[in-house]
């Protein structure tokens, strides 16, 4: 049975009006109150929300901060919840490998964070060993654009994206274990692949990845939501397991 992950309760609901200047969402709460929240995902968010759309706030902890509410997700249609929090996916897949519940990777232990790493001075997001006692460094990317019934991964071009799939590479040739989990953070689509038309060098970096021994992972990521009392909600991530990678050539 999946069990959660990472939780969060004491949300909010409210209705999305609109996503500006990166890092601001102005949202109309079900008591017809119209905040301000702060947005972590400073991307384009391609395919992530419209005006109208259910949206969960998590409150601010500190009184003192100046935007009271965090946006943590969006549902585009009934029961179809898109992550919008960019700092979740590094902290469940770390959690999942902590407890041995990382799909594709079995068995790891010893899991730590933000390491330093490779010749390009990155930081590997995750890194643990096997049962073997083989280092194993996994690269964490949030994936959230939808074409059909895909997820894509990037939705703008990424050198940074395509330097960390080098690292991973060079980590294999020194006969370490390397992976690039994909944390597919909407539970709309499918498939997964490369957004080839968007960023042909990322692509094509990822498919040679994979012929060095990279593993390709990309992760379903299921969000489950609950009512609490009082009209509060209650948000956790699972991960049950992977969704296939169909490289369109």
């Amino acid at each position: 049975m999946t069990v959660p992950l990472v939780e969060k309760a004491g949300l909010v609901a409210g209705t999305l009006l609109q996503r500006y200047k990166r890092f601001l969402a102005d949202v109309r709460l079900e008591d017809g109150t119209v905040v301000t929240a702060h947005c972590t995902n400073t991307g384009s968010m391609k395919t992530c929300w419209e005006p109208g759309d259910r949206v969960l706030l998590e409150p601010a902890a500190n009184p003192d901060r100046k935007l009271k509410f965090t946006w943590l997700a969006c549902e585009r249609g009934p029961g179809a919840w898109i992550g919008v929090d960019t700092g979740l996916p590094n902290r469940v897949v770390a959690e999942a490998a902590r407890r041995d519940a990382l799909p594709g990777l079995p068995g790891l232990r010893g899991v730590r964070t933000e390491v330093k790493y490779g010749a390009e001075n990155s930081r590997i997001d995750v890194l643990a060993q096997d049962a073997e006692g083989r280092e194993v460094f996994i690269e964490v990317k949030n994936a959230t654009l939808k074409a059909g019934d895909w997820v894509r991964f990037p939705d703008a071009v990424t050198e940074r994206g395509t330097k960390h799939l080098r690292e991973l590479q060079a980590m294999v040739r020194e006969g370490h274990r390397a992976a690039i989990a994909f944390f597919v953070h909407r539970t709309d689509v499918t498939a997964f692949d490369a957004a080839r038309a968007i960023d042909p060098a990322y692509a094509a970096e990822l498919d040679r990845a994979a012929e060095a021994g990279v593993a390709v992972l990309p992760l379903a990521v299921r969000l489950v939501t609950t009512m609490e009392s009082g009209g509060l909600w209650r948000l956790h991530w699972e991960l049950p397991g992977l969704l296939p990678w169909r490289p369109e050539r």
